[in-house]
């Protein structure tokens, strides 16, 4: 889609500048633009930060401006897909562990609806990784290697996969609910034409209707929602990490590996200059078996040193709430929660957390869950298997100091 200004109409009023809320349109000279001669002098002009929202359209008294849509493309029908695809997230050549679990939960949705499992894999030099998504259960790997793939960018992935999609046409795709699968999943779906459910906990088939039962958390997680897609295919979700459970890697399972050749040259109007690893914990918070996480009862950033030593003393990672995040207290990869990271420890920890709702959806999983908060009404208390109602900076040293012992 895309804002046009009828320059045969516009009479450079300057009403849509005035109305538009992302200072997005400006006025230009027609001369200085070599545009056709005009009684007007100036007109409007539709900068590349517009994002489409159609403010200017309803404020101009001329209806000078429009919105024009792309050509929606002929559907194919509905039975002519097949198969449930994973997206094998990789990283610096390595498969990321969301994908396995995708994989564990894919076979079971597969063997339901009773279609292939096929695991999509992109990047550069990278088909020795394809047996593992065999052995963890797919039957077959479509795999695409291109030097811009090698890294995660936009419009590459968004190419690849939407060539790949139109190619092979698969009746369901999941991927992970990752920093790589939120940026391009949308991306892929709005070119393909197809509807996206986002951060999903829970997959189901619907065998009489042969549909993906796709269920998130809705309203701040105050209730869940079931979500379907009926009139188009793909159906699309991505997946929570931490939610499924990989199978168990089986080395004499036998599948399909096949590469795939994409039409053409991939491009990119971004390129990736250097990666920057997050060095402020030594253990990935996804994949802790123990995390400590603050929240905005540790009052201020320098206490945070509590939520680390006694982390560092068990041997655990260091999480937090959105509260602390925001407050630039933590950088966000220690975020815990709906818009952070969903994590399955098997023992949380929570320091000065009130454990609003949003944060229980990132962390309930968890093994164990013991809350310190002096607030015995914080909701923390409703999900922890034990509670401490106590000041952090008395209970947390006493603890440190016996764990020490």
């Amino acid at each position: 889609m895309s804002i046009k200004v009828d320059l045969e109409k516009c009479t450079g009023c300057g009403f849509c500048v005035n109305y538009c809320p992302f200072d997005a349109i400006s006025m230009r000279s027609r001369q200085e633009d070599s545009l056709p001669a005009s009684r007007f002098r100036r007109y409007a002009k539709i900068e590349d930060s517009c994002n489409l929202c159609g403010a200017c359209i309803d404020s101009c008294p001329l209806h000078a401006i429009s919105m024009e849509r792309a050509e929606k493309k002929e559907r194919v029908p509905l039975k002519d897909y097949k198969d449930l695809w994973v997206f094998a997230e990789q990283r610096e050549g390595k498969i990321e562990e969301v994908s396995y679990e995708l994989l564990g939960k894919g076979r079971e949705l597969a063997d339901k609806r009773g279609c292939s499992l096929v695991a999509v894999l992109l990047g550069d030099d990278i088909s020795s990784e394809a047996e593992k998504l065999i052995h963890a259960g797919a039957d077959k790997v479509f795999f695409i290697e291109d030097p811009l793939l090698a890294n995660f960018t936009d419009e590459p992935y968004t190419q690849a996969l939407s060539w790949l999609i139109e190619e092979e046409k698969p009746e369901i795709i999941l991927m992970g609910a990752t920093t790589i699968g939120r940026a391009f999943a949308s991306r892929v779906a709005a070119k393909i034409w197809t509807g996206l459910t986002a951060d999903c906990t829970e997959l189901d088939i619907d065998t009489e209707r042969g549909l993906l039962l796709q269920t998130r958390p809705a309203f701040g997680g105050n209730i869940m929602a079931t979500i379907l897609t009926e009139h188009n295919r793909p159906q699309m979700a991505t997946v929570r990490y931490k939610v499924f459970k990989p199978l168990k890697s089986d080395p004499s399972r036998k599948g399909e590996v096949i590469e795939k050749k994409y039409p053409g040259k991939l491009s990119s109007r971004t390129s990736i200059l250097e990666i920057i690893k997050d060095t402020t914990q030594e253990i990935n918070l996804s994949e802790a078996d123990i995390i400590v996480a603050g929240g905005r009862g540790l009052g201020k950033p320098e206490n945070f040193k509590l939520v680390e030593e006694l982390a560092q003393a068990l041997g655990g990672a260091v999480g937090a709430s959105r509260a602390a995040v925001d407050a630039d207290w933590i950088p966000y990869a220690h975020q815990v929660g709906q818009t952070g990271r969903t994590v399955a420890p098997k023992l949380y920890i929570a320091l000065g957390i009130s454990g609003a709702i949003q944060h229980q959806v990132g962390m309930r999983s968890a093994g164990t869950i013991i809350a310190i908060n002096k607030d015995p009404h914080a909701p923390i208390f409703n999900i922890a298997n034990y509670g401490i109602v106590g000041d952090v900076f008395e209970v947390v040293p006493a603890l440190i100091r016996e764990l020490k012992k």
